[in-house]
């Protein structure tokens, strides 16, 4: 009775009314605060997301080389070349029976015929700058002359400019070459990386990749090849005389875009790069290596060890990619086995995973029949799989960083890439190096290619 004689009394007085007022107000204010609180963190989360997050990368177009038609040489074509590039050597014999009939017969390339540039086919030329550049003019003009027609675009709308090329470093440098020839933009961003050896190409989409994530509604061209003008090498090493059969005349050039409004054109994504190094192993850095034999003739070394190194990093590359690329269960039974082995001690063989559960397409370095052969039966690859690379490098030969691109252009032109299909490029190098692109295709892509068209 008491109390409730006082709650009239307080209603009669106006304090009820007061006291509902002032918690309506203590909520609405309370419930403002929350909500301002709430609005102010999901604008700076949305901010930080915008910020932070990366831009996706895209391949607008590629183009491969076709070399001029009377560059060709075939097998007897190579033969009168060495005949005379090696006249007055005491073992000039054995040297020609050992590149021509030993090393030819052995490294999966056509004796149809393969390229050469003229300052080695031409009796009247010598190895000379001026010939060097004149090749890495044909090569690289050709090329961006190509690609810009092939995506709309002009000299001037190219905002970032890469070239690769190992072993020819005049200057002005490469870019300055394209930049001069195209009269390109005063303020286009230039990179010129040499000395990375084969597997440059991938380098190359790495910098790019990284240089697209700084500059916003940016593209870059990026021009991957090898100079061979000075790189016959007319010694009597025989460890130095076996790229002479390998490696050919080619290139790739490829148009790399954040731009949004290219998503809807583009071939490819770009979705993981992953670089391996062992240099820091004296083996590893030796097994390609550029000198002067006894008698001061330059050329390119090859380790007995190479394939050897070159499995070696393969590994490691893979134990790095597995985990973004891999299905859960592939990974679950590479793990069961790494632990079985290493805290086990269980006497058992290295699981390698299947990538193919990763993969569609395999673009594997051309370096050599044997670095195909190696890599097909550690990955376990069927003949199709392997047949880009096999293709490449039999109507191509080596051409060093842009292999991986003529095995794209290659499935490509066969109708092989379908929408959401997944592209592995594996390069090597010298350094040594593997190192490892992968693609998304963003639609089905049955593109002709001109290098592949009756090669």
């Amino acid at each position: 009775m008491a109390i409730g004689a006082q709650l009239l009394s307080m209603a009669e007085s106006g304090e009820i009314s007061n006291l509902w007022k002032t918690a309506v107000q203590t909520q609405v204010q309370s419930s403002m605060v929350q909500t301002i609180g709430c609005s102010v963190a999901l604008a700076f989360g949305l901010a930080a997301y915008i910020f932070a997050r990366k831009s996706p990368v895209y391949l607008v177009d590629f183009s491969v080389l076709r070399p001029p038609e009377d560059w060709r040489v075939n097998i007897n074509k190579l033969e009168d070349i060495a005949n005379f590039r090696f006249r007055g050597h005491k073992r000039t014999e054995e040297l020609i029976d050992f590149m021509i009939r030993r090393i030819h017969k052995n490294a999966g390339v056509t004796s149809e015929g393969t390229y050469l540039p003229p300052g080695i086919t031409d009796f009247t030329q010598e190895a000379t700058m001026e010939n060097a550049r004149k090749e890495s003019e044909v090569v690289m003009f050709t090329l961006v002359e190509d690609l810009l027609k092939k995506t709309g675009l002009g000299p001037k709308d190219i905002d970032i400019l890469i070239v690769n090329c190992s072993l020819f470093n005049p200057t002005p440098s490469m870019t300055a070459m394209i930049v001069n020839k195209f009269k390109m933009r005063s303020n286009i961003q230039t990179y010129n990386l040499s000395g990375m050896g084969c597997s440059a190409g991938v380098i190359s989409v790495n910098l790019a990749k990284d240089l697209l994530q700084y500059h916003k509604n940016c593209n870059a061209l990026v021009v991957s090849f090898e100079n061979i003008t000075q790189n016959f090498y007319l010694g009597t090493q025989k460890s130095m005389i076996i790229p002479n059969m390998l490696f050919r005349v080619g290139g790739a050039a490829s148009l790399l875009s954040n731009k949004r409004k290219d998503f809807w054109r583009a071939k490819y994504q770009l979705l993981h790069v992953v670089r391996t190094h062992k240099g820091a192993d004296d083996a590893a850095y030796n097994c390609v290596f550029q000198q002067e034999d006894p008698d001061g003739v330059v050329g390119v070394k090859l380790d007995k060890s190479l394939m050897a190194i070159a499995g070696e990093a393969l590994k490691v590359n893979i134990t790095t990619l597995g985990p973004l690329v891999l299905p859960i269960s592939e990974q679950l039974k590479f793990f069961y086995n790494l632990v079985m082995r290493k805290t086990f001690k269980v006497k058992m063989k290295a699981y390698i995973p299947d990538f193919k559960k990763a993969f569609d397409h395999f673009c594997i370095h051309a370096g050599g029949r044997g670095v195909i052969d190696a890599l097909q039966d550690n990955l376990k690859l069927t003949d199709e799989l392997a047949r880009p690379s096999r293709k490449a490098l039999f109507h191509y030969g080596n051409t060093s960083s842009a292999s991986i691109w003529y095995e794209l252009a290659w499935s490509e032109n066969e109708g092989q890439v379908h929408y959401g299909d997944r592209v592995w490029q594996i390069a090597f190098g010298s350094g040594f190096k593997c190192n490892s692109a992968v693609w998304q295709a963003l639609r089905t892509v049955d593109t002709p290619h001109e290098a592949w068209v009756n090669p």
